[in-house]
């Protein structure tokens, strides 16, 4: 992926969004946003639980809670299968392989008609939500050596599971970008921007926090100043 092509990318896809679980937020612009693998370490969960939690499928949202610090929700899988994730992995990869890998890393969606799909979904759309919406230009320049693309959504297995393995993402300079420019439409040719392990710093590079239920706004909890490059401000 040469700069050009990030320029086009981020005035394609100006704004990343992440959907966390209602009420999140206040621990998340405390002690940044984490990845299942961040959180697990942070709240000191290893042996059996660790690998429930970390390398099998999680039908429900798991609360943590620990004297000291805040709760924390791990969220469902309920996009995946076993099933599903055994008939789109090579046969070197199980179903708990790629659970870890996803684990390990913070995803954001690159447009807003992929988080309505996922705010829309049966499983979500009648509950409400907490949504991180990110400068793209911010985060990259911030982590840019930490970040991976990916152009499908990697943890969803149903209907149609699509293959992948690993190597489905790629850091930027080694994404494919011409590839998918001449296959898809703006706001498609990079579906996940996925971050190792943590975002320490979100509230940096917030544009803005709402609660959202389906496709409606419930309320902004908070405007952020990524644009000055300062910490967002907010409840």
């Amino acid at each position: 992926m040469t700069e050009k092509e990030i320029e086009e990318l981020i005035a394609d896809c100006p704004t990343l969004y992440h959907m966390a679980e209602r009420g999140s937020w206040v621990s998340i612009k405390k002690g940044g946003l984490l990845s299942t693998s961040a959180i697990l370490d942070l709240y000191s969960i290893y042996g059996s639980e660790r690998t429930r939690i970390e390398r099998q499928h999680r039908p429900k949202s798991i609360e943590i809670r620990e004297e000291g610090l805040t709760r924390a929700v791990i969220r469902d899988q309920i996009p995946m299968s076993d099933s599903g994730l055994r008939r789109c992995l090579p046969s070197r990869l199980q179903p708990s392989d790629w659970y870890e890998i996803l684990n390990s890393k913070v995803f954001f969606w690159l447009s807003e008609e992929r988080l309505h799909k996922l705010t829309t979904a049966r499983a979500y759309r009648d509950r409400e939500h907490d949504v991180i919406e990110v400068s793209t230009r911010s985060l990259i320049e911030a982590h840019r050596p930490a970040i991976w693309l990916c152009p499908i959504n990697s943890g969803c297995t149903k209907p149609m599971p699509r293959s992948r393995d690993e190597t489905v993402f790629a850091r930027i300079e080694d994404y494919p970008y011409s590839s998918w420019r001449r296959r898809r439409k703006r706001g498609e040719r990079v579906v996940e921007l996925a971050v190792d392990y943590s975002v320490p710093d979100i509230g940096v590079h917030v544009r803005r926090v709402v609660i959202q239920k389906g496709r409606e706004v419930v309320s902004v909890i908070c405007s952020g100043s990524a644009a000055a490059g300062r910490q967002a401000n907010c409840s």
